[in-house]
């Protein structure tokens, strides 16, 4: 695996929901080179302070050079991020880790998302072409929402829950899923979102033999297997311990993993 490392100019940098933001990077290099699942590394800051990387799946490529992230203001690092203008440079490590597998001729996808867990699934919803792609996303209330059209998904379907019932479906993004898994045909399901979702979406896909492929979220310190700090529990069936997200995945086949330990 090829990995770039970029001097990036901020193109843009908007806010599309209450402290969620979207920032575009001029990385000609990863942005050519990136498949749907995988991740940067992005300093935040054109200075030593904050030290550490922080990572960001890649939400979309824009005109084959821009680097799309999705990110939500939740600490000091993204706090820095929010304020950052367009002209900025930031320095971007990537395309880091394992992507999504694509589906077989003829499998419809189902795609479920839980709050930040959107961004890997738009880039791989616009690589799917030629494909049947249903996405589903799940919000805690209506101003969280970001908006398919400033995805670029306002051509796909996109079914919303929120926990509130502020806005589409009263409940779980779960549920939605599980509506979805009763129909006909062959299907095949991509998730991103918190541990305990993911885990219940596992759960309903293993009962019905449905293959599932699940982007993990975690705390990483380097994104390239040094620090060690991003192992989940493997399932035992796998013949491993462990799996570190970064290097293993951050997408792995949901039988892979022990959510009951995750």
């Amino acid at each position: 695996m090829v990995v770039f490392e970029h001097k990036a100019e901020v193109v843009r940098n908007e806010e599309v929901a209450p402290n969620t933001f979207l920032i575009e990077l001029e990385a000609p290099s990863i942005a050519s080179a990136a498949k749907p699942g995988q991740f940067v590394m992005l300093r935040v800051a054109d200075k030593i302070d904050p030290l550490l990387r922080r990572p960001f799946s890649i939400c979309s490529i824009n005109d084959g050079a821009g680097l799309v992230l999705l990110y939500r203001v939740v600490g000091r690092g993204t706090r820095i991020m929010a304020d950052t203008r367009a002209g900025s440079y930031l320095s971007v490590m990537g395309p880091l880790g394992r992507g999504f597998e694509a589906p077989a001729a003829g499998e419809e996808c189902l795609l479920a998302a839980g709050g930040m867990g959107i961004a890997p699934l738009v880039f791989l919803a616009r690589s799917l072409k030629k494909t049947r792609v249903t996405l589903m996303t799940g919000y805690g209330t209506a101003a969280e929402i970001v908006s398919p059209a400033q995805l670029g998904m306002q051509d796909f379907a996109v079914a919303v829950a929120t926990e509130d019932g502020s806005a589409g479906y009263h409940g779980l993004v779960t549920a939605l899923l599980e509506d979805d898994l009763a129909g006909t045909g062959r299907k095949i399901v991509y998730s991103c979102g918190p541990a305990a979702m993911l885990g219940k979406v596992a759960s309903l896909c293993l009962e019905r033999g449905v293959e599932c492929q699940v982007s993990l979220e975690t705390v990483m310190a380097c994104g390239v297997g040094a620090c060690q700090g991003c192992a989940v529990p493997a399932a035992a069936e796998s013949g491993r311990s462990s799996f570190h997200v970064c290097q293993d995945g951050p997408v792995f086949s949901a039988v892979s993993i022990d959510w009951e330990h995750l």
